[in-house]
C-alpha cells in the first residue's frame, strides 16, 4: 500500500509539472492535494498506532491464558503437555512474525515520507523554472508557501508515522518550578547587566521556555466558588507563607488574616479607615456623592498600578467597575498571584522601562496607592506613559506619604519630589481635582488645544505620527506625548456609560472599518456558543453546588469557574455573551499580534484587553485560569508558518490553566485532530465533538487533570 501511494506521489508531480498553463489552476490543485495528502497519511499512521495499540493490549491476554488441568491417564497428560508446548511454539512464531511486519510497516512508512519529500520538491522547482518568465515571478510566493507548508504537514505526519516513540507523555517540571514564569529571569537579567529595578523586566529568550508540565504545590485544593472564594483563599495556593504575613507591614497585616490552612480577605481592611471608606473618599474629591456614581461620571474601566492583594477592585467589583490590577514580578509573596486566587483581575506588568502591552486611551481612571513607582524619577516617563493609556477627561489617583503636605514642609528632599510630580502633571495639561491628606486626583484633559497653549518647553512635546503607535508591545518608555493622532479621542463624558457602552454605535464602529451589522451577528453567534457551551458541561463546571467556607471541597464534578482567559478575542464576543447570559465571570481578551488589531474596540466596548505573542509565555503565574477559550487561534498560527510549534502553546495553556480547569478550543477540522492527538502527551482527557452548522469545523473539549505532588 505505501510503494502504491508512492508511485502516485510522483505521477502527481510528474503531471503537475508538465501542466502550467493556468496558475490558477496548479494553485486550487495543490491546496487539495495538500490536505488530501495530509488527510491520508493521517490515516495511516492512525491505523499503524491502532494495530500497535492493540497488540500491545493482546499480549497480556495471551500470557494470562490459564493453564487447563487434565485428570486422565499419564498418556493423556503427555499429549496435553506435548500439544501445549506446540500452541506455545506456534503462538510466539505468530507475535514474532506479527512483529516483524509491524516494524516493516512502519520502516517503509518512514521511507516514503523521505521519497515523497523529494519528490515534492523536486517536482516543484522543475515546475517552477517551465513557467515563462512572465508569469514566474507572478506565483513564485505562493508556491512557495504551499511548498513550506506541504513539507511542515509531512513532518507532522512523520511524527505520528514514529509511534509511541515520539508520543511520550511530558513529564513533570521538577518543584522548584511550581511557580515558574517564562520571560521572568532576575539573575540573568542582572548578568546582562539590568539594574535600577530592570532587573525584573519581561525578557523572553530563546531559552525561556520549559516544555514540562508544572504541578501545583504539595497541599495544593481547589479554590472556593465565587464569591467566597474572593474572601478566602488556600494559603499553599500561593508563594506566600504565614510568617511572611505576620512580619509584613501593618497594611498587609490590617487586609489578610491567617486562619490554620486559609487567608481570610476581610471586607474593610485596605487602608486606613477600610475600603469602603476609602473609595468614598475618591469618588467626594471627583466631585461625586459617592462610588456608586463612578458609572454615571464615565468610569468603567481602571488600572489599579501594584494593586496590593486586589481589594480595592475587589469592592468596586459590586458597583459594576471592572478594575485591572497590574503589579511588577515578585519572586514571593506575589501581589498579581494571590488577587487572581481571588478571582479578580491581574496581570504581571511593569512601569520600569517597557510601555504596558495596551493602546493609548484605554483606561478611564489609574489608580496608585503606595505602589511603589517613583513618579519623578525617569525624567516624568512614567508619567507620560499614565497619560498615554489613559483616555480624556479620564482621572489620576495618587495615594502616597509624598503628598502630605505637613510630613514634606518637614523634609525638604519629600517637597522637592512632590514638586517635581505636581509640575510635571501640570505641563501634561492635567488639572488637580483634589488633594486630601495622602491622597491627589488630577484629571486629563479632554481637549487638543490645551497642549498648544502651554508655554514652549515647559514639557514633553507631541509625538510625531511614526512616534504614536497605537499597538505598542513592549516597547521602550518614550518622552512624547502618545495618543494625539488617534481617531479615538472621545472624552469619558461623551461615551455612552455602562452597560449601553459594550454596544457601539455605527460611527463608532466605523473607526475600525466595522459595520454595525458584523458587530450584531458576532454577539448573536456568540449568544449561541456560550448556550452550547453550558448545555455541554453543565453541571461540570458550572454547577451552583453550595459550600460554605472552611468545607472541604467536593469531588468532581462541582468545579469553580470565575477567571477566563480567550486567546483570540476578536471583537470581544464571549465576554459580551456571558455578562449578557449574567454569569459572575470576568475574561481576560487577548488579541494575538499576528491577527487583526481589535483590541482598541475591546477596550471601548468596556471590557479588559491586552496584546500578546502566543508564541511567548503570558505574563501571569502557574494555575490563574480556570477557562481558557481560543477560537481559530491554530488556523491564525498556521497561516503564519508556525513561528512556534502547537506543543509550545498548550503546554503555555497546561501552565496557566488551574487543576481540574477546561480547555475549548474551536478550530478547522484537521487542526482539531492534530490538536487531539497531542493531548495525550499533555495528559489532558479530550474530546471532539462535531458542529452541525458547520462541517468544516471542530470543538476541542478537553479538562486538565489534578496531578497531587507526593511527598520527596
Amino acid at each position: 500500500m505505501v510503494i502504491t501511494i508512492i508511485y502516485e506521489e510522483f505521477l502527481f508531480f510528474h503531471e503537475l509539472s508538465r501542466d502550467w498553463i493556468d496558475r490558477k489552476v496548479v494553485y486550487s490543485t495543490l491546496l487539495l492535494y495538500r490536505r488530501q495528502l495530509v488527510l491520508r497519511y493521517l490515516s495511516i499512521s492512525s491505523s499503524v498506532l491502532t494495530s500497535k495499540k492493540v497488540i500491545k493490549m493482546s499480549r497480556p491476554l495471551h500470557r494470562g491464558v490459564p493453564a487447563i488441568r487434565v485428570t486422565s491417564s499419564s498418556n493423556g497428560l503427555l499429549d496435553s503437555q506435548v500439544k501445549e508446548q506446540t500452541e506455545k511454539e506456534e503462538l510466539d512464531r505468530n507475535q514474532s512474525s506479527h512483529r516483524s511486519r509491524h516494524r516493516l510497516t512502519i520502516l517503509l512508512l518512514k521511507s516514503s515520507l523521505v521519497v515523497i519529500v523529494i519528490l515534492a520538491l523536486t517536482g516543484s522547482f522543475w515546475w517552477t523554472l517551465s513557467i515563462s518568465t512572465s508569469s514566474r515571478g507572478h506565483i513564485f510566493h505562493s508556491s512557495r508557501r504551499l511548498q513550506e507548508q506541504l513539507v511542515s504537514d509531512l513532518w507532522d505526519i512523520g511524527e505520528l508515522s514514529f509511534g509511541t516513540s515520539r508520543m511520550k507523555e511530558i513529564e513533570f517540571c521538577p518543584g522548584e518550578l511550581e511557580n515558574y514564569i517564562p520571560c521572568f529571569n532576575v539573575s540573568e537579567n542582572l548578568d546582562s547587566g539590568f539594574s535600577d529595578g530592570n532587573e525584573y523586566d519581561r525578557v523572553c529568550r530563546q531559552r525561556s521556555r520549559q516544555n514540562c508540565l508544572v504541578l501545583p504545590p504539595m497541599n495544593y485544593k481547589i479554590p472556593l466558588r465565587w464569591p467566597t472564594g474572593r474572601d478566602i483563599i488556600w494559603v499553599a495556593n500561593v508563594k506566600i507563607t504565614g510568617q511572611e504575613v505576620f512580619t509584613s507591614g501593618s497594611l498587609t497585616k490590617r487586609m489578610m488574616m491567617l486562619e490554620e490552612e486559609q487567608i481570610s480577605f476581610r471586607s474593610a481592611s485596605l487602608m486606613f479607615d477600610g475600603v469602603e471608606d476609602y473609595s468614598h473618599q475618591i469618588a467626594e474629591m471627583i466631585g461625586l456623592r459617592n462610588e456608586s456614581n463612578f458609572i454615571q461620571a464615565g468610569i468603567r474601566t481602571i488600572l489599579d498600578i501594584g494593586c496590593g492583594y486586589g481589594s480595592f477592585g475587589a469592592h468596586l467589583f459590586s458597583e459594576q467597575i471592572l478594575t485591572i490590577c497590574i503589579a511588577n514580578y515578585e519572586s514571593s509573596g506575589s501581589q498579581v498571584q494571590l488577587t487572581l486566587e481571588r478571582g479578580l483581575p491581574a496581570m504581571i506588568g511593569s512601569f520600569s522601562s517597557k510601555q504596558l502591552p495596551h493602546p493609548s486611551l484605554s483606561f478611564d481612571l489609574l489608580h496608585c496607592a503606595r505602589c511603589g513607582i517613583d513618579w519623578d524619577k525617569n525624567d516624568g516617563s512614567f508619567l507620560i506613559e499614565v497619560d498615554r493609556v489613559l483616555r480624556p477627561g479620564g482621572y489620576f489617583v495618587w495615594t502616597s506619604p509624598l503628598i502630605n503636605v505637613q510630613s514634606s514642609l518637614r523634609n525638604k528632599e519629600k517637597q522637592k519630589r512632590w514638586n517635581f510630580v505636581r509640575d510635571f502633571a501640570e505641563n501634561l495639561c492635567w488639572e488637580l481635582m483634589s488633594q486630601q491628606d495622602e491622597t491627589v486626583v488630577w484629571k486629563k484633559t479632554s481637549k487638543k488645544t490645551c497642549y498648544n497653549s502651554r508655554i514652549s518647553g515647559s514639557g514633553p512635546s507631541i509625538c510625531s505620527k511614526v512616534q504614536d503607535v497605537e499597538f505598542p508591545y513592549y516597547r521602550p518608555l518614550q518622552n512624547c506625548i502618545g495618543g494625539m493622532h488617534s481617531r479615538r479621542w472621545v472624552p469619558i463624558e461623551e461615551r455612552a456609560t455602562w452597560p449601553s457602552r459594550s454596544n457601539l454605535n455605527p460611527s463608532e464602529l466605523a473607526l475600525y472599518g466595522l459595520h454595525l451589522d458584523e458587530l450584531n451577528e458576532d454577539t448573536a453567534n456568540y449568544r449561541i456558543i456560550v448556550r452550547n457551551y453550558w448545555s455541554l458541561l453543565s453541571p461540570l463546571i458550572f454547577s451552583d453546588h453550595p459550600k460554605r467556607p472552611g468545607d472541604e471541597d467536593p469531588s468532581p464534578p462541582y468545579n469553580m469557574l470565575r477567571n477566563v482567559l480567550d486567546m483570540n478575542a476578536r471583537y470581544g464576543g464571549l465576554n459580551a455573551a456571558l455578562l449578557e447570559a449574567r454569569k459572575s465571570v470576568w475574561v481576560m481578551n487577548v488579541v494575538p499580534t499576528t491577527g487583526p488589531k481589535y483590541l482598541p474596540l475591546i477596550l471601548d466596548r468596556g471590557y479588559f484587553g491586552v496584546l500578546h505573542d502566543w508564541c511567548e509565555a503570558f505574563p501571569t503565574y502557574p494555575r490563574t485560569y480556570d477557562m481558557v477559550h481560543a477560537e481559530g487561534l491554530l488556523s491564525l498560527e498556521s497561516s503564519q508558518h508556525w513561528r512556534c510549534t502547537m506543543l509550545d502553546i498548550f503546554t503555555e495553556i497546561d501552565r496557566m490553566l488551574r487543576p481540574e480547569g477546561w480547555i475549548i478550543i474551536r478550530d478547522a477540522a484537521l487542526l482539531i485532530d492534530s490538536a487531539r492527538v497531542l493531548t495525550r502527551r499533555l495528559k489532558w482527557e479530550a474530546r471532539v465533538i462535531e458542529i452541525e452548522s458547520n462541517n468544516d469545523e471542530r470543538l476541542l473539549i478537553c479538562q486538565k487533570p489534578f496531578f497531587k505532588r507526593q511527598p520527596s
